[in-house]
């Protein structure tokens, strides 16, 4: 089986766009797609665009979904309403006090343009499949989900919802079902992917393994956070690529035949910290990171050809 995986990354996920890009146009078709946060919508807009595809053509053209993934990120993300809108330190005052504290920011108009391009019918019946990673924010379990469950879209919200500046979203009626980022636990979902059988995958992270970190104010809450997300995500994809990069070295063998499968695994990631603020950002800011993703896995990808 063939997958891409999608790591999260908030903004980054417009240079993980341009990555895809160059993962695409080496004629890699991917039978299913991973994602957590920003990885995960990038991962429901790919399928459900595939699956769009298949249902007229019977076919799925890679080059179109790329070029649809796009124009998406450059006609609907283009400055910080299009992700939320901050809510008013009364109002924040008011909820925290009264214990009822839903986030910083208010995220209809994401998840308004999530109504509005990825449809659940449309997922399944979809030729690719995906799952994508949230977490129990009681019992602190990760759970992959995929179309085939009632509440996948609202998995899908929960998977992007970042811990504190986002809510956290309720499963149904269950207020013990409440799910947030997957990068609570893992960032690349490497693990998954191989666990249901890939064996060759192309992993698209969106951190440096090594990010050099200048002093900050931590007396600035949105700072303090930023910070405090970056250090652990950080790690978190640095475990996940590790344990998958030595996934063929650990593989047990019985009288020489190896128990599972090797995978044939290529990772794309940034040499340096992908500059991007969720509070400040433009239309430039996401053509440039769109263009750095894609020129660094053009160099990875020629490199592996050569």
């Amino acid at each position: 089986m063939k997958a891409l995986v999608l790591g999260g990354g908030s903004l980054k996920g417009a240079w993980q766009v341009g990555a895809i890009q160059a993962v695409l146009e080496t004629g890699f078709k991917p039978d299913m797609i991973y994602g957590i946060s920003a990885g995960a919508l990038n991962a429901a807009f790919m399928v459900n665009e595939a699956g769009h595809q298949f249902k007229k053509t019977n076919t799925v053209d890679w080059d179109l979904v790329n070029k649809k993934l796009l124009k998406f990120w450059l006609e609907n993300i283009t400055k910080p309403s299009d992700i939320g809108i901050l809510k008013s330190k009364w109002s924040l005052g008011i909820d925290t006090l009264l214990s009822r504290f839903d986030g910083l920011l208010d995220t209809n108009p994401l998840h308004e343009k999530l109504k509005k391009y990825i449809d659940l019918t449309t997922l399944r019946r979809s030729p690719v499949a995906i799952k994508v990673g949230c977490v129990n924010i009681h019992s602190g379990e990760m759970h992959y989900a995929d179309p085939l469950e009632q509440h996948f879209l609202d998995y899908l919200r929960a998977s992007s919802s970042l811990p504190i500046i986002m809510p956290g979203i309720q499963i149904g009626k269950d207020n013990k079902e409440v799910y947030l980022d997957g990068g609570l636990r893992e960032v690349v979902p490497l693990k998954k992917a191989i666990e249901d059988g890939a064996t060759e995958i192309y992993a698209i992270a969106t951190h440096p393994k090594k990010r050099a970190m200048e002093p900050i104010n931590y007396r600035n809450l949105m700072t303090l956070i930023e910070r405090i997300k970056d250090i652990s995500v950080n790690q978190f994809e640095n475990n996940d690529l590790e344990w998958a990069e030595n996934y063929n070295k650990n593989l047990m063998s019985v009288a020489g035949f190896s128990i599972n499968k090797k995978v044939n695994l290529t990772v794309i990631r940034p040499d340096e910290t992908v500059e991007i603020k969720l509070t400040d950002f433009d239309i430039d800011v996401i053509k440039k990171i769109i263009k750095e993703g894609y020129e660094k896995a053009y160099m990875v990808l020629n490199a592996k050809k050569a």
